[in-house]
């Protein structure tokens, strides 16, 4: 059509009472009238234009073909298929629409974009939806976090008169306002070295939310190795004044054969006022 507003109508009804050869070209082309001599030449364009959008190996197929319209057809019956290969097409994208769902993963961009491809394809089977329908079924393919807003988008509009383009745009507005205020989540597993063999390594599990005064990761393994280290010297240090206090009792046979000066359990040998 841009070329010419005819070449269409050319390609549809082929052309007319020219004789071809197989390659196309006219015969006894000096007998043609002013008429048929101006067909044949829009029918050259026709074909010259499918010859240079298509890659050689396309063309080797419909290199017999003397006609743009036969042409034109060879390519249809290899890319759409035949009318039952198209409606069997037709019919799976549809089971795809229907079961159309957002991702855990994705933004309203991303699902947007898959929706578009899927309602793409149905448009050049020729299998098509209304506004309305894809308005319904984007509301529909949300998780389970958007439901407040469905239903606010429900309640002030008009589902029949509201665009697919209008309705994915409010809900990107959202999507910028949900993601501003969900917490970030981290999942950390840290363990704190020690000092001496007794003692037990701290672990932080999980964190999933920043440190109140607002420190660093490094900060905080910092804080938290001193608190480690101050717990060790605690335990050392209460142990050691139990068994000075005679309230220390080990369970272990070794502990408690005691002093081998005084004979008696309750303290170590390098405690021992005899020595």
């Amino acid at each position: 059509m841009s070329l010419d507003e005819k070449l269409w109508d050319i390609l549809e009804d082929d052309v007319g009472d020219l004789v071809l050869d197989e390659e196309g070209a006219a015969i006894d082309r000096k007998k043609h009238t002013p008429a048929q001599k101006k067909l044949y030449k829009k029918h050259h364009m026709i074909r010259g234009s499918l010859v240079i959008v298509i890659p050689k190996v396309e063309y080797m197929k419909m290199s017999d073909k003397s006609t743009a319209k036969a042409m034109f057809a060879s390519l249809c019956a290899n890319y759409e298929g035949s009318k039952k290969v198209r409606e069997a097409k037709a019919l799976v994208l549809a089971h795809q629409y229907e079961l159309f769902k957002m991702k855990e993963d994705e933004s309203i961009e991303q699902m947007y974009s898959r929706f578009q491809t899927l309602v793409s394809g149905l448009q050049v089977l020729k299998k098509c939806y209304v506004a309305s329908d894809h308005v319904s079924k984007i509301l529909r393919s949300l998780l389970a976090r958007w439901r407040p807003k469905v239903t606010a988008i429900e309640e002030a509009k008009d589902l029949n008169t509201l665009s697919v383009e209008d309705l994915v745009s409010s809900l990107k507005v959202h999507e910028i306002s949900l993601n501003e205020h969900e917490p970030a989540k981290k999942s950390k597993s840290t363990a704190l070295p020690s000092k001496g063999k007794s003692s037990k390594a701290l672990k932080v599990i999980e964190s999933e939310e920043e440190s109140p005064d607002g420190d660093s990761d490094e900060v905080l393994n910092e804080k938290m190795a001193m608190l480690s280290n101050k717990l060790e010297y605690l335990t050392r240090k209460n142990r050691k004044f139990l068994i000075k206090k005679g309230g220390y009792k080990s369970s272990k046979k070794e502990d408690q054969k005691g002093c081998f000066n005084r004979k008696k359990p309750g303290h170590f040998i390098v405690d021992c006022p005899d020595l």
